[in-house]
């Protein structure tokens, strides 16, 4: 099973119109790049949120990714239930780093 970190505030903690780091605090939950794509879309539905913090190890943000990004992985001809968020790439080869 993996664990997966999300963090509230109230919404008046939320930025309306922020820079490019609070993006980075309100982009979605927290999840680990072991997690497998199947999982991550029933976090995102949990969560009703359209996408994701990918984590490392160390629980530092190496990506987003988004349910655009993982319905596409699924439904291509090279899907199966085991391919992890840190297989997933925006063509790439990497994930959908934050800018």
């Amino acid at each position: 099973m993996t664990l997966v970190q999300t963090q509230t505030r109230p919404m008046s903690a939320r930025p309306g119109h922020g820079t490019p780091t609070d993006t980075r605090d309100v982009a979605g939950p927290r999840v680990w790049g072991d997690m497998t794509v199947e999982v991550a879309l029933s976090v995102m539905a949990a969560a009703r949120t359209g996408r994701l913090v990918v984590c490392d190890e160390d629980g530092q943000r190496v990506g987003l990714v988004t349910r655009a990004q993982l319905n596409a992985v699924c439904d291509g001809l090279g899907y199966t239930d085991r391919i992890r968020l840190r297989d997933v790439t925006d063509g790439n080869g990497l994930l959908a780093l934050f800018r």
